[in-house]
């Protein structure tokens, strides 16, 4: 059983919802990135979802394309993201990590050699926003064969023959895009995503995940009544713009009460 499978059974046995922060690899700086890493766990995160820095990042709103600019300065690579996970995984074994970004830099290094390394690293899923179910054969093969979770996003507009092969091809979890958009947008109607995810669960076996737009405590609150995990991204990352020339231990914990706003908001 992987380590997200795990996490996510041992949650809900406990009524509980997952916490899953995203931040971009390399931003605001590569040697941070480890860190920040260890710091979002300690404030309460149950599974890592960690940017891998991409040149076209085209489901992402200003604030992540800007924070991928930011790594992408620094020449961050797909080699350097899993160097990261390589670190944190000398001092945590258990939070799993999943690597979401495009499918250019994977397929520059090759599928095979791309799942391999992935697997050693440390890593648990991959997510990859421009690649279908429908058209991913030779790459879900290397995933699965290196025992990797494949997590799909699934959006407001998905037609049910997609969700079937998200079913059949997919595991570790489903990620759910709570609104019509980009990352970061912020015209979120609750009712009509806990509608969705409702009609989601009856059509999926695998737990669902419910992110973009969730940039405060109260919309994580509704969030957490209805799925299995939620995923906040754009909400941190603004943290680290709007500090990025701060001292590294101020950036550290302005991510961390932000964290603890999510994570007591999703335990009431």
């Amino acid at each position: 059983m992987s380590r997200i499978k795990t996490t996510l059974l041992a949650l809900k046995d406990k009524g509980k919802t997952a916490l899953i922060p995203y931040i971009t690899a390399g931003d605001p700086h590569p040697n941070m990135t480890v860190e920040l890493m260890h710091a979002l766990v300690e404030a309460g995160a149950d599974i890592l979802e960690l940017g891998v820095p991409f040149s076209d990042p085209m489901a992402d709103g200003p604030v992540i394309q800007k924070a991928v600019e930011r790594a992408l300065v620094h020449n961050v690579s797909l080699t350097d993201v899993l160097a990261m996970v390589t670190r944190f995984r000398k001092i945590n074994t258990k939070t799993p990590v999943v690597l979401m970004g495009y499918l250019n830099p994977i397929e520059s290094k090759g599928y095979e050699r791309f799942a391999q390394e992935a697997k050693i690293a440390g890593v648990d899923g991959v997510l990859t926003v421009d690649m279908p179910p429908e058209e991913t054969k030779g790459y879900l093969e290397a995933l699965r064969t290196n025992k990797l979770d494949r997590i799909f996003l699934v959006a407001p507009t998905t037609p049910d023959n997609r969700l079937n092969e998200v079913n059949k091809q997919g595991s570790g979890f489903v990620y759910y895009v709570s609104l019509k958009g980009v990352t970061g947008s912020k015209n979120l109607d609750l009712k009509e995503v806990a509608n969705k995810v409702r009609g989601l669960q009856e059509k999926l076996s695998l737990p669902i995940g419910v992110g973009f737009g969730i940039r405060d405590g109260k919309i994580a609150k509704q969030m957490a009544k209805i799925s299995e995990a939620i995923i906040v991204g754009s909400a941190l990352v603004q943290l680290i713009e709007d500090n990025k020339s701060a001292d590294k231990n101020f950036i550290i914990k302005a991510i961390v009460s932000k964290m603890q706003e999510f994570k007591q908001a999703i335990g009431e």
